[in-house]
């Protein structure tokens, strides 16, 4: 991918109604970027902290995906219960809402290297007792739920972190960009190696070997970040963690701004999850095999992988910018095509370009960085990334239900259009929201930005 360096645009195409002015953003780019020089993922790795994040982010990925598929396998061969295994994988996005709500004063109120050390830390010690012999049933799903819980602070605080390591501009973005491709390129190999695995070793064999990612993530993230102050100074805070919680959710959806983003990061999540959740039964309809089924359960993974990898490495942070509106609107639109039941390289088709709808996040991202405080930045990304995974657990239920009173290609198309239209006025919200700020919020920057 091309890493040379792009000298400033001198473009004096208007800015694109609803994004935060350009110039105002290529300056905090080029002031608080760490890495001086070539744009690109490159530059990102220049970047010493953000190898470290980056290695704590591979280790934490594979420790939560090994842990997910061995959990379900033991506790299937502890019960032969397909519902409580399938309880199990759930209880991994479910507890997104109670971590996102209630603990996302975490993010803000403590300095981040302490609060991401302690979620990883927590997390091997639940893995731990998974793998104790006498642990019941029950505390296994009670110990997945708190790895759950942790996760959305875990993510939100190292959001809000790469700030401060990489800058509110560009490298920002690109950072935010790679962590999202590894994870999206765990769907595709992440469950491979964790059947690989089971394949030569015990489920709780496989379990205990995700005690030492977690603690190297802890060791990592301990030893290779600078420890900064926490975000929310004790004399801004609430009277307890709970209060600070709460106020930062209603900080977040009383700025019309900030609320329209957020809403922006959800709702298409929302729908594009239909066809994933109805792979299996589509899949039947059309009469071809599992080796069919494999390619469309990658197709849209790779669309966005490979969208994502083009948008960061050979758009300016300009272009990227421009594709954020016209991406979010209509990148549900390819769904419509399951309407005339496509087969399957119809349907490959359609679920690479929706993949590659989403791109849009890599502008959206730079958008909600701008548009939130410093001193609510924590909360807000633990709150986004707890609603985005608790929409897409939503998304599938639906889709699910649905399908039970509807045929599955019509549920898909269904997803395609009500989708396009929440998305459509959406974006309209964003446009008409410009660089609003609600007048609170933005007082309180003043005074606590540091």
């Amino acid at each position: 991918m091309p890493t040379e360096p792009v000298p400033p645009s001198t473009e004096t195409t208007p800015p694109v109604p609803g994004a935060p002015p350009v110039s105002s953003i290529a300056g905090r780019a080029e002031s608080a970027r760490p890495g001086e020089g070539a744009r690109g993922y490159r530059a990102v790795f220049r970047v010493r902290e953000f190898r470290f994040v980056f290695g704590a982010h591979l280790l934490s990925l594979l420790g939560v995906v090994v842990t997910e598929i061995s959990l379900t396998v033991l506790v299937y061969d502890l019960t032969g219960s397909p519902f409580l295994s399938a309880l199990t994988f759930a209880l991994g996005l479910l507890p997104y809402v109670f971590g996102g709500t209630l603990l996302a004063g975490v993010a803000d109120r403590y300095p981040a290297r302490r609060v991401l050390v302690v979620c990883d830390l927590v997390c091997a010690g639940c893995v731990a007792v998974m793998v104790a012999p006498g642990t019941p049933i029950a505390g296994l799903l009670a110990l997945r739920c708190a790895v759950a819980a942790v996760a959305p602070v875990f993510t939100g605080t190292r959001m809000a972190a790469l700030t401060d390591i990489l800058g509110e501009g560009d490298l920002y973005v690109l950072g935010r960009s790679l962590l999202r491709i590894v994870s999206q390129s765990a769907l595709l190999a992440g469950f491979a190696v964790g059947g690989l695995l089971l394949a030569v070793v015990p489920a709780r064999g496989a379990i205990a070997i995700t005690v030492v990612t977690f603690l190297c993530s802890a060791t990592l993230l301990r030893f290779g970040t600078k420890d900064r102050p926490a975000r929310l100074l004790k004399k801004e805070g609430g009277a307890n963690l709970l209060r600070d919680s709460l106020d930062g959710a209603r900080l977040v959806f009383v700025d019309r701004r900030i609320r329209a983003l957020t809403l922006l990061f959800w709702i298409p999540a929302m729908f594009v999850v239909a066809p994933e959740a109805l792979m299996a039964p589509y899949a039947d309809r059309i009469g071809v095999g599992p080796a069919a089924l494999g390619l469309m359960m990658c197709a849209m993974p790779v669309g966005h992988i490979a969208a994502e990898l083009v948008a960061g490495s050979a758009l300016s942070p300009r272009s990227r910018s421009r594709i954020v509106l016209p991406s979010a609107a209509l990148g549900l639109l390819p769904l419509l095509v399951y309407a005339v039941t496509p087969g399957i390289g119809l349907a490959l088709v359609a679920l690479a370009l929706s993949g590659v709808g989403a791109v849009y996040v890599i502008g959206l991202d730079q958008w909600f960085v701008e548009a939130v405080p410093e001193e609510l930045r924590g909360r807000a990304m633990t709150l986004m990334t707890a609603g985005l995974m608790t929409v897409q657990g939503l998304g599938m239920a639906l889709a699910g239900l649905a399908a039970e009173f509807v045929p599955v290609h019509q549920v898909v198309a269904g997803s395609g259009l009500i989708g396009t239209v929440c998305s459509v006025l959406l974006v309209y919200e964003v446009r008409r929201t410009g660089g609003s700020r609600n007048p609170g919020v933005g007082a309180d920057r003043d005074m606590t930005t540091r």
